[in-house]
Formats: C-alpha cells, sequence, structure tokens
C-alpha cells in the first residue's frame, strides 16, 4: 500500500512517540521512511526605539538550529536502524512547517504523512490552528494522524 512515508518531527515527548509508531508501521508494511524537521527562521527581536533583546547572531542561531535538526532527526534515523527500516532525514528552514512538511513530501516522493494529532505550539496552535490541521486541508497527498 504505502511505500515511503514522511515522518515530520519537531523532537517532542508527542511527535517523538508518534515517530516511533511511525517506525513500526513501516516495518510492518515494508515501507521506507524518511523523517522531517522544520528548523525556524531568524527573529530580530526589537525593544522600544530599537534596541535589541536577543544578540544572537543569525549565523549564530542557524548554527543551533543545525544542530538541534540533526539530534532531533538522529534518533528517528536511530530508530529505523534498530528495526531495519530504511531511513532518509531532511531539513529545511521555515516559519510555515504545514508548507515545509508538504513540500517535503513531495519532493522525496513520500505517498503518506504520519504525524502527531498536534504538535508544540500550545495556545498559539489553538488560535491558529494546529500544523497537523494545516497538513490535513492543504496536503494532496495522504496523512495518517495518530493519537
Amino acid at each position: 500500500m504505502f511505500k515511503h512515508i514522511l515522518v515530520p518531527t519537531d523532537g517532542s515527548e508527542l511527535s517523538s512517540t508518534t515517530a516511533l509508531r511511525a517506525v513500526d508501521y513501516a516495518k510492518e508494511t515494508g515501507a521506507r521512511v524518511t523523517v522531517f524537521y522544520a528548523k525556524p527562521e531568524y527573529r530580530i527581536a526589537y525593544f522600544g526605539e530599537g534596541a535589541l533583546i536577543d544578540s544572537t547572531t543569525p549565523a549564530t542561531f542557524a548554527e543551533m538550529a543545525e544542530k538541534q535538526a540533526a539530534e532531533v532527526l538522529g534518533k528517528v534515523a536511530a530508530q529505523c536502524r534498530e528495526a531495519g527500516v530504511e531511513c532518509d532525514t531532511r531539513s529545511t528552514t521555515s516559519d510555515l512547517p504545514y508548507e515545509a512538511i508538504i513540500n517535503a513530501a513531495t519532493d522525496a516522493g513520500c505517498d503518506l504523512i504520519f504525524m502527531a494529532s498536534h504538535g508544540r505550539r500550545g495556545i498559539t496552535g489553538l488560535l491558529l490552528g494546529s500544523e497537523t490541521n494545516k497538513v490535513l486541508t492543504h496536503s494532496k497527498i495522504p496523512v495518517l494522524v495518530y493519537r
């Protein structure tokens, strides 16, 4: 049925549990996995008359985001290796994770997106809609939502 599964993850406990279930599903169905992480974009925060709140440089921020992506993706890739599931990893920088997820699935040739029912967005997610809901409403690729 499904032969190539995109597993978006943000490193949260819920996302990690979902990734583990996705790996199990891939093993059972003989599918391969592409694990995806959307790195946040650098934002400059100003206060008052242009004083910086955060002095982190864009290069430092990018380095930290890349390190976090490698860590998060590496955990799921290790789970795939242990399960004997073929795995690839991808990440990109985007403040619109749902678009990045759909683009990653399309670019990788995935035929299923396997993701958690909700992510790390907290109250913002309730106000703006969860990334999962956005993927569900915008993706032409089937989405399996794990609860």
